[in-house]
């Protein structure tokens, strides 16, 4: 949709006298004092020249670039994080054009005010042909149904739709008006760029600190730029904050820039996106076979403030899931570490947690068990309907062994080495198998014990009957708990259901 460059009288002005229609920030206030406005407010850019970070758009030939200097765009979404640019890069994209301008935020309006908007630009549009930018800031505060307000007047040309989102647009915005407005993601930007930004915040005499005299040395500048974490709005008030305690013609030192930082905050939000990132990462470094990268993300989640059950019950989900049978252990030190931060609480029993993140990290690694249950399912939902072999079935009554429940059934402990020829799945799924045990850990004994079952299964069918052998020479060794069974004879007793 092209935005016309052309001049025009605005017949509809949504702004008060003395505002800026294009939705930058006042230059001067009634008294001509602009000293009230914080740093941030004050040094936000109004060209695409005094704009840092975000090359990966705005770099020549890339898409938003070659909106800003054409002036022809459609309505958009930014993603990024706080302090990346979204609220500056939609005004400076408001004033490649004749646009107006009309910022709102959904965590202090509603729909309400979405539709008054929404009549004034058609009003607008009828009266003058001037289109309208509707830049909505935290566009996923909105609910879905919210939503889809804009969607007739995003459709029909009515407004132009910016939105800033710091969450991920698949999981709050609507696919509708995704289909509608494409994303631009936008970094946080890197420590070279934000410290350009405070130089640039230290020589600037209209707008920076530049008369405030104060002296600052680089690797000062580099500090605070690395403790911001990419967000330029945190860094200029880092900043602010340095030079009001170093006063007029002083010097901000790196521990004066650190009592201005006060307290370091992790990017982490305990329900949205980076919640699953940060677990997502946890749990790949545990599977990886890492224990630095599972301590630094369990670290991390616990120091954002992630519910340290929530962490236990992910640590015995990957117990089961990644380690499984080659290691059995693994699974109880994930629930006693459960248990132990059960009594001891935090910061105690945050160690219990870090303890059981290395184990699992260094155990022996075997999805085999998650990729059995999973194929048993499978198969058990394709045939739910497969009866029972008669020889597994109970028979407890005269009826129902006269009926062959329980014919042709072999009592393990009967017959030699404890193993008898028989099948246990129904007929249609003979010879399938769920669970291959893995080459390491446990596992491997697994695997030695079951092909030992097989060779005897396959000697018993070729007619060794039953008969009590003592203890078999050649069966798995004792140390694996799979002992030859001494077994007893033919009269021995057993369950009446199970011989």
């Amino acid at each position: 949709m092209h935005i016309t460059r052309q001049t025009h009288v605005s017949e509809l002005e949504l702004f008060p006298e003395g505002s800026d229609p294009t939705g930058a920030l006042p230059q001067d206030s009634s008294d001509g004092d602009t000293a009230a406005l914080p740093l941030a407010a004050r040094m936000r850019p109004l060209t695409l020249q005094e704009f840092r970070g975000q090359r990966h758009l705005l770099d020549p030939g890339k898409p938003l670039r070659a909106m800003v200097d054409t002036g022809d765009f459609s309505s958009l979404i930014f993603w990024g994080p706080p302090g990346s640019g979204k609220t500056t890069l939609a005004s400076i994209l408001a004033r490649t054009s004749d646009a107006a301008f009309v910022s709102f935020s959904a965590v202090t309006e509603g729909v309400a005010r979405v539709r008054q908007i929404i009549q004034e630009a058609r009003e607008r549009l009828r009266a003058t042909g001037r289109r309208t930018i509707l830049f909505c800031d935290e566009i996923h505060r909105f609910n879905k149904a919210q939503q889809d307000a804009f969607l007739p007047h995003v459709e029909d040309g009515t407004v132009i739709l910016i939105g800033a989102t710091t969450e991920n647009p698949s999981f709050e915005v609507i696919r509708p008006l995704l289909s509608r407005a494409p994303v631009f993601v936008l970094l946080p930007l890197d420590a070279e760029e934000l410290v350009s930004v405070l130089e640039t915040a230290l020589v600037d005499e209209e707008r920076g600190l530049a008369k405030e005299k104060v002296t600052c040395q680089g690797e000062v500048l580099a500090y605070v730029a690395e403790s911001a974490d990419g967000d330029a709005r945190r860094a200029l008030g880092v900043l602010e904050a340095a030079v009001r305690l170093a006063g007029a013609q002083g010097e901000v030192t790196r521990e004066i820039a650190r009592e201005a930082l006060q307290h370091r905050f992790g990017a982490y939000d305990k329900s949205g996106e980076e919640h699953y990132n940060l677990i997502s990462a946890l749990h790949k470094s545990i599977r990886g076979s890492d224990p630095d990268g599972a301590l630094y993300w369990l670290a991390r989640m616990l120091q954002g403030g992630e519910n340290p059950l929530y962490l236990a019950r992910r640590l015995v989900r990957m117990a089961i899931e990644d380690v499984g049978l080659s290691d059995p252990e693994a699974l109880r030190v994930a629930l006693a570490a459960r248990d132990a931060f059960h009594f001891l609480g935090s910061p105690e029993g945050d160690l219990a947690l870090a303890e059981a993140a290395v184990y699992l990290a260094t155990a022996p690694k075997s999805n085999r068990i998650y990729s059995a249950w999973k194929a048993a399912v499978a198969a058990a939902r394709d045939t739910p309907a497969e009866p029972v072999p008669m020889h597994l079935r109970n028979a407890p009554t005269e009826l129902m062994k006269d009926l062959g429940y329980g014919e042709g059934y072999h009592y393990d402990h009967d017959w030699a080495d404890g193993v008898a020829p028989q099948d246990y799945l129904p007929e249609r799924l003979e010879g399938t198998r769920f669970y291959r045990p893995g080459r390491f850990g446990h596992e491997a004994t697994i695997e030695k014990r079951l092909a030992w079952w097989a060779e005897r299964r396959e000697e018993a069918a070729g007619g060794r009957p039953p008969e009590d052998v003592g203890d078999a020479e050649d069966g798995p060794s004792s140390d694996d708990g799979a002992s030859s069974q001494v077994t007893e004879s033919s009269e021995s007793s057993g369950p009446s259901e199970d011989r």
